[in-house]
């Protein structure tokens, strides 16, 4: 394997283990927290690790990233805990799942809005196939319908799509790394949450250790590490590469319920589980493009037009680690 696509592929892996870690929250929300508390259970999973992070990074947001990252922590953190929770105490964790799998077609149309990406057929048919993909897993699982669970999930996954692409359009600033950007995203969504937890919920409930235990394992493992990984990766992936990795997290929760929780999976399951994971690996496939006009002679680092001596090559818009991301691959 080339340097390049080892490169890629290792960071693939590694933004990959945080939608497999978010698959395991539904079985921690229902086997060991406190029942009928999601604003309280996104408070404790967001503000302990951004305030972590934060201390880790010693770097705070400066100019016009203070609103910045309050936009972006209300969309990946503030809005989409509270929903995510609520869905999986309403729903089977399966079904709360699936809804996220329809994540990467929100994301293309976004893209398509914000970032000036069209999308290819190829792209569409991906995305259709993961999502139908997950429902064969999901839906054969028993449980009532509830309304309220379904919108809180389309919800939580609508914000989560905006946030993922309003990050890859923003970057991060100069000098300022992932791990920064994930504590100052935590830290502003924990903090839009507080507010709302004790208005809602009233004070915090009874906590036993072993709901302590499940908040520790959701605050650091599930959150810190995994968030931290999801930013690094979303900064160096294109905005359709990342969400394509996101029906990782249903497809793990699925196999937590067979392994942990008793629950079985039919062969319809594993065929669905089988096309999913196929529609995740083709998403991080990108599409070729012929260069052309200006691009034919652009270098890929920002280095100089050839056949211009000493004038830099306009910035790729997609670029934002300077560390030379050309269309949908990563180029170093």
């Amino acid at each position: 394997m080339r340097p390049q696509a080892a490169h890629r592929a290792t960071l693939t892996a590694l933004t990959a283990l945080a939608p497999v870690s978010w698959g395991t929250t539904y079985a921690v929300t229902t086997e060991f927290l406190p029942p009928d508390r999601p604003l309280f259970t996104g408070l404790l999973r967001a503000l302990p690790a951004g305030l972590l992070l934060l201390a880790l990074a010693r770097v705070l947001p400066r100019g016009a990233w203070w609103w910045k990252s309050v936009v972006l922590g209300a969309l990946n953190i503030g809005a989409f805990f509270p929903l995510l929770f609520l869905s999986a105490y309403r729903l089977p964790g399966g079904m709360a799942a699936v809804v996220g799998s329809v994540g990467p077609l929100f994301v293309v149309g976004l893209s398509a809005l914000l970032l000036g990406q069209r999308p290819s057929p190829r792209t569409l048919l991906t995305g259709v196939a993961a999502a139908f993909g997950v429902s064969l897993v999901v839906l054969q699982a028993a449980g009532a319908l509830d309304v309220l669970g379904v919108l809180a999930a389309f919800a939580s996954t609508a914000s989560m799509s905006a946030g993922i692409v309003l990050t890859k359009r923003w970057g991060r600033p100069e000098g300022v790394g992932p791990l920064a950007l994930t504590g100052w995203q935590l830290t502003a969504g924990g903090l839009l949450i507080a507010p709302l937890a004790v208005l809602v919920e009233g004070a915090p409930p009874a906590l036993d250790g072993r709901a302590v235990g499940g908040y520790l394992y959701l605050a650091l493992a599930n959150t810190a590490v995994a968030y931290w990984l999801w930013f690094r990766g979303i900064g160096r992936l294109t905005a359709t590469q990342a969400t394509f990795l996101g029906p990782l997290s249903p497809l793990t929760a699925a196999v937590v319920g067979w392994a942990a929780l008793g629950q079985t999976l039919t062969p319809v399951q594993l065929a669905g589980m089988a096309l999913a994971f196929g529609a995740t690996v083709a998403g991080q496939i990108g599409p070729r493009r012929k260069p052309s006009g200006s691009e034919a002679v652009r270098g890929t680092s920002g280095g100089p037009v050839l056949g211009s001596p000493g004038r830099k090559a306009p910035r790729d818009p997609m670029d934002v680690t300077g560390q030379g991301v050309t269309g949908p691959a990563l180029r170093r």
